[in-house]
């Protein structure tokens, strides 16, 4: 945050009647740092395809420090929800995940294996790494458009 706005945003928190979550625009730990130092949300937003795995795990971590929870930020498809899962349950702060229901008529047909959901709860798939992988056939059917 600039140095004229450090209080702008935990000033809307401390008058907000609701909950606030922020920061899914956000890259590294050294940007979350300030809202998290000024109690500026009460959720963090992690977008963990855009900070990747490893980074979006420390973030979260630092945000468990400053005892706010974590919300990741996920429109990228049945590969990137499985990945933000796996991070999910590894976390201590976990609040709620985004998933993208709208979507591409073919986005089921770009994986192996679909992300099961019952009762709300994105259930963890078994198999090796993520769960699923990228159906390369259906990839090299449809090559991009030039």
């Amino acid at each position: 945050m600039p140095n004229g706005s450090r209080n702008g945003p935990a000033l809307i928190r401390r008058s907000a009647r609701v909950p606030i979550a922020s920061c899914e625009s956000l890259y590294g730990r050294r940007q979350y740092r300030p809202f998290l130092e000024h109690q500026a949300v009460d959720a963090a937003i992690i977008d963990v395809a855009w900070n990747g795995i490893l980074e979006s795990m420390k973030i979260a971590s630092m945000a468990d420090a400053f005892e706010v929870n974590v919300a990741p930020h996920n429109f990228n498809g049945h590969l990137g929800s499985l990945i933000s899962a796996h991070m999910c349950a590894a976390i201590p702060n976990f609040r709620v995940m985004e998933i993208d229901i709208d979507d591409v008529l073919w986005k089921d047909d770009i994986v192996t294996t679909l992300p099961v959901i019952e009762n709300g709860d994105l259930l963890l798939p078994t198999g090796p790494g993520w769960g699923s992988d990228v159906n390369e056939a259906f990839v090299r059917a449809h090559p991009p458009r030039r």
